[in-house]
């Protein structure tokens, strides 16, 4: 089932797998929040969207790479964020189910 709410997110990382019929986008933050960077970052590189580029500088922050996430985040037309990471994957997730 698809979450309809952060929480539910949050729930669904007691899974170990994550659900085959959720969209790219909440499965590689799904694989973020569970801990695989590599999986996650997999996907997003493979949105071509301001969505995919915002993940994935959002990613990249996640990593340490100051330069190559500004990147990504200029293309998604989104400014380097003050917030935690913490707060922007909620932010990433929160926005992905509403456009869902």
């Amino acid at each position: 089932m698809i979450p309809k709410t952060y929480p539910d997110f949050t729930n669904s990382l007691q899974l170990t797998n994550v659900p085959e019929d959720w969209p790219d986008a909440l499965k590689a933050m799904w694989f973020d929040a569970k801990g695989d960077w590599d999986a996650s970052h997999d996907i997003a590189q493979e949105m071509q969207s301001k969505l995919g580029s915002w993940m994935h500088a959002y990613l990249h922050r996640k990593e340490g790479d100051r330069f190559n996430a500004g990147y990504w985040y200029r293309l998604a037309d989104k400014t380097y964020p003050k917030t935690t990471l913490d707060e922007e994957l909620e932010e990433i997730v929160v926005f992905i189910i509403k456009s869902m």
